[in-house]
């Protein structure tokens, strides 16, 4: 089997394709054949050595995927060869197979196909949690969502909508802001992009003062980070929820914690892996609720591009620099 290697760690330029021997299963195991694979940030991270889990090298990238289970380990009773999946593998999934405990495994809706199954639970996944589980969103509260046209960006505003809230989604650019607004976020915001001056963030920190006035915005939804978290932070409610999800933009904000006082606000994190395995029950309930709102069409995912795994560089460059729609996912 073919599959997309990190030998060293470095940019996605440093990846290659090898050929492989296939996976067999262990105990509680599945093989799938893998149809898609999801793109996302941590994949960027992981082949740098910047991310919480760091797997020994050589390993492939990719949380994510969707395929058809190809061989059962022993004890597995609830899938068969020819069950369709969504797999939750860490890493490893930019391959034609791969092996996965059946526990991290759920069935795919019949009417979802696999690039968009691909797209679906890490996203959907962590923004689910943070605003249910992290957030408790309540109907009729504001959500504004940072890096609102990304993968969990995206979701966050259609499970924010969802969910009863109105969405406030920021992004660098108009197009962008555009596809939110068609995802279902009630009003659309362009921030300064780049590397922020001083300038930026007080134009930032203006836009939303604009938005939100006095009262300020009850849960900020933060998948960016960098210098764009203190001038939001400053926006929010009083007892708001400001949800730390992620770095997208480079830099670890360092957030004076005075205004978590002067706001009675909470800084909530969201580390929606350590989740899963922690509360195994709880994250099945919530897959649950996910695939019935699939299924309701209150949420679905955009997938803008498709790559094949030889062009898995170009896709992991399209993320690291924030030229991503929605989601990108690799086929085989």
């Amino acid at each position: 089997m073919r599959a997309v290697l990190c030998k060293e760690y470095g940019p996605p330029e440093t990846l290659v394709v090898e050929e492989l021997p296939s996976p067999t299963p262990g105990k509680g195991q599945v093989v799938l054949s893998v149809k898609a694979c999801g793109v996302n940030f941590p994949d960027v991270l992981i082949i740098q050595n910047k991310y919480q889990f760091k797997p020994p090298l050589p390993f492939s990238p990719g949380g994510e995927v969707a395929g058809v289970v190809k061989e059962i380990g022993e004890g597995v009773t609830h899938l068969k060869p020819g069950d369709r999946v969504i797999g939750s593998t860490g890493w490893g999934g930019f391959a034609e197979e791969v092996a996965v405990d059946a526990g991290r495994c759920i069935p795919i809706p019949g009417e979802m196909d696999f690039p968009t199954a691909s797209a679906f639970v890490m996203t959907y996944g962590t923004s689910h949690h943070a605003l249910k589980d992290r957030a408790q969103i309540k109907p009729g509260e504001t959500l504004l969502v940072l890096g609102a046209a990304g993968g969990v960006g995206l979701a966050a505003v259609e499970l924010g909508k969802a969910m009863g809230a109105t969405v406030i989604a920021a992004a660098s650019t108009q197009e962008k802001v555009d596809v939110c607004l068609a995802h279902g976020a009630d009003k659309g915001l362009v921030y300064p992009s780049g590397v922020l001056t001083r300038d930026d963030q007080k134009r930032f920190g203006e836009q939303l003062k604009a938005l939100f006035g006095d009262k300020g915005v009850d849960v900020i939804y933060d998948p960016v980070g960098d210098a764009y978290a203190e001038p939001a932070l400053r926006s929010i409610a009083w007892e708001g929820r400001y949800l730390v999800v992620g770095f997208a933009a480079g830099e670890i904000p360092k957030i004076p914690l005075n205004l978590a006082l002067l706001k009675g606000c909470q800084i909530v994190g969201v580390f929606w892996g350590a989740f899963t395995a922690r509360n195994p029950q709880r994250n099945q309930e919530n897959l649950k609720e996910l695939m019935g709102l699939f299924n309701s069409g209150k949420i679905k995912p955009l997938v803008s591009a498709t790559y094949p795994l030889e062009r898995a560089g170009e896709a992991l460059n399209a993320m690291a620099n924030r030229q991503v729609k929605g989601k990108v996912v690799l086929t085989t």
